[in-house]
């Protein structure tokens, strides 16, 4: 999804109004970019026998890399970052990245889709509901975004 030119008015926004989905692949090289940035180098992040080691299906992403991911869409929609107020979620599954170095394939595949799912006249606020699945499971539930929206 590309961002919008111009940020959704709250007067034209409807509960259930789906705000789009976008799919990111993911890479081991994005890892290690976002250890790079983050400063979390935990080795679950890069390493597949630490990994492995320690109960997990392989190396995964990053779980700020997964929400940040996430709200990209959200972001995207709204045209201005900074209209993102609040942004909540719970982890339910990892998100595996397989080694595909060499190729031009993904590790994993985040696919996220948004509808509006409450709205707050008052505080001209938006609540976007996501749904987050890689690999056909959900791997972020009750993601939502409070969107202040004009």
């Amino acid at each position: 999804m590309t961002p919008t030119s111009t940020r959704p008015a709250f007067a034209d926004l409807a509960v259930g109004q789906d705000i789009g989905s976008s799919s990111i692949s993911v890479t081991r090289q994005d890892l290690v970019k976002y250890a790079g940035a983050s400063g979390d180098f935990n080795p679950i992040h890069w390493n597949e026998a630490f990994a492995t080691g320690v109960e997990l299906p392989g190396v995964i992403a990053h779980g700020m890399f997964t929400m940040g991911a996430a709200v990209q869409l959200v972001t995207d929609w709204a045209g201005d970052p900074a209209a993102v107020v609040d942004f909540q979620t719970r982890f339910t599954r990892p998100v595996p990245v397989t080694d595909t170095t060499g190729t031009t394939e993904a590790g994993a595949v985040i696919e996220v889709s948004g509808a509006i799912g409450a709205l707050d006249a008052d505080a001209g606020t938006a609540r976007v509901d996501l749904t987050v699945v890689s690999a056909g499971q959900k791997v972020l539930m009750k993601a939502q975004a409070l969107v202040r929206l004009a």
